[in-house]
C-alpha cells in the first residue's frame, strides 16, 4: 500500500506538466488568434509519454480505491476527472482551458493531500 502511495508526488509534477502543456496549446494567445490545437502537432515522442502517462495514472487512481486510507482520495480524483471529461467533451475550444485549469487544481490538491498522508505514514 505505501509503494502505492508513494507515486502520488510523481502524479503531481505530472498534473503541474499538464496544465504547462494545456496553457501552450490553449492557452489565452492561442484562442485570441482564434488557433486550434489540432494543427500546431504535439511531437511524438512528448505525445507517446503523455498518453501512456495518462493510462498509468488511471490505472493508479483505480487501484488507489483498494486501501481504504486512500479510497477518498482515488474516489475524489476518478470523480474529478471523469466530470472534466464529460464537461470538455461538451463546450467548445474557449471554455477548455479553463475547465482544464480548474481541474488540475482540484486534482493537484488532491494529490498534495495524498503526498501530506505519506509524508505523516512514513
Amino acid at each position: 500500500m505505501l509503494t502505492l502511495i508513494l507515486l502520488a508526488p510523481l502524479f503531481l509534477i505530472f498534473e503541474i506538466w499538464q496544465l504547462v502543456i494545456g496553457e501552450r496549446y490553449l492557452g489565452i494567445k492561442q484562442i485570441a488568434r482564434n488557433g486550434d490545437p489540432r494543427t500546431l502537432g504535439l511531437s511524438e515522442v512528448i505525445a507517446f509519454f503523455w498518453s501512456g502517462t495518462i493510462l498509468l495514472y488511471w490505472l493508479w487512481m483505480l487501484c488507489l480505491l483498494f486501501p481504504s486510507v486512500t479510497r477518498l482520495h482515488g474516489l475524489g480524483l476518478l470523480a474529478v476527472s471523469a466530470t472534466g471529461f464529460a464537461l470538455r467533451r461538451n463546450t467548445g475550444i474557449k471554455w477548455v482551458l479553463v475547465i482544464l485549469t480548474f481541474e488540475g487544481a482540484v486534482r493537484i490538491g488532491l494529490l498534495g493531500s495524498l503526498a501530506v498522508l505519506v509524508w505523516r505514514r512514513l
